[in-house]
């Protein structure tokens, strides 16, 4: 096996660790298991110290969010491969497996996700992830096997091996030396979408990211924020927003950001009749932090772009014609 860290992140989930850490440890014989926590106020860590000794525990100085808080946390952890894990994940037996048989199989691989499905309803795949990520070409992210809110069930349709555009956050195998080439993932995110961010920087600098099937996790999904919050919404729009303006080509660029704004002005009165006004006002909100933060964004970008057009199209077509 390679040298590889099982990393979970925690902030005031002891409970998610009381019911799904003993299943990682019990099936990532191996590996290390490391616990970052992000200033949890539940006794998190004395539950640790005292039920889970072999577990490496990091402790950071104040919540950092998903994004900053691996970055402080992975600097302190040596290893070849991170397994960026939720602690709301259940494994399963021989997972890590296919995952690592991959990396050994192309070097040019910096990022694995295995098949995630629903922890609540374990025949249809979940919201975050599903069977690997594809963007559209106005930049916005779905899966194979999910479609905006519409989840497939799963009859094995996936059970395959192939290139995605991004891999999902909830578990996020990455190698270690492609992670800081591309100096982790963008702080500014706090939570949502630094994941299509980091795969997509990483595409940029020639790497490719996979999907396998024969690995397979049950994900509950919801456990920080859920999907009818406000600040969910604001932190999907503003992050999105701020993907587009890092990675998109210039030629694609132009185009793609004027349409995404009137979208995003029809989407906001969708919120306020269907959501209420603090989703009008997240996605206000969204876009006036996008705005400030265009300056730091465009300094942010990198030499070469990868345009989501041809990329996901390409991918979907070879998927549907194999």
């Amino acid at each position: 096996m390679s040298n590889l860290a099982i990393v979970i992140l925690n902030w005031n989930g002891r409970n998610w660790l009381q019911q799904f850490l003993p299943t990682v440890i019990k099936n990532s014989a191996g590996a290390d298991v490391f616990v970052i926590d992000n200033a949890s106020t539940d006794h998190s860590v004395n539950y640790l110290r005292e039920y889970f000794p072999a577990v490496h525990i990091i402790c950071n100085s104040q919540n950092y969010g998903f994004a900053g808080g691996y970055n402080e946390g992975l600097k302190k952890i040596k290893a070849d491969i991170y397994c960026l894990l939720n602690s709301d994940v259940e494994v399963t037996e021989n997972w890590l497996l296919p995952v690592l048989k991959l990396f050994e199989r192309d070097e040019n691989i910096a990022a694995i996700q295995p098949k995630i499905l629903d922890y609540n309803t374990p025949t249809t795949f979940e919201y975050a992830g599903a069977a690997g990520g594809l963007i559209d070409n106005l930049g916005y992210p779905y899966c194979r096997g999910r479609v905006f809110e519409d989840t497939d069930t799963d009859h094995g349709q996936f059970n395959d091996e192939t290139e995605i555009f991004w891999a999902s956050g909830c578990c996020l195998f990455v190698r270690s030396s492609a992670f800081w080439e591309v100096n982790g993932f963008d702080e500014r995110f706090f939570a949502h979408q630094e994941e299509i961010d980091l795969c997509w920087r990483l595409k940029n600098k020639g790497y490719k990211i996979w999907y396998t099937g024969f690995s397979a996790v049950y994900h509950v999904g919801g456990g920080t924020l859920n999907k009818q919050s406000s600040m969910k919404t604001y932190l999907n729009i503003r992050n999105n927003l701020t993907m587009l303006l890092k990675n998109l080509p210039l030629s694609q660029l132009l185009w793609v950001l004027p349409v995404r704004m009137i979208l995003d002005g029809f989407a906001a009165f969708y919120f306020l009749i269907r959501q209420g006004p603090a989703h009008f006002w997240a996605v206000l909100r969204a876009h006036f932090s996008f705005y400030t933060h265009i300056p730091g964004t465009l300094k942010r970008r990198q030499n070469r772009q990868i345009g989501t057009y041809f990329q996901s199209k390409w991918l979907i077509f070879r998927h549907f014609t194999k």
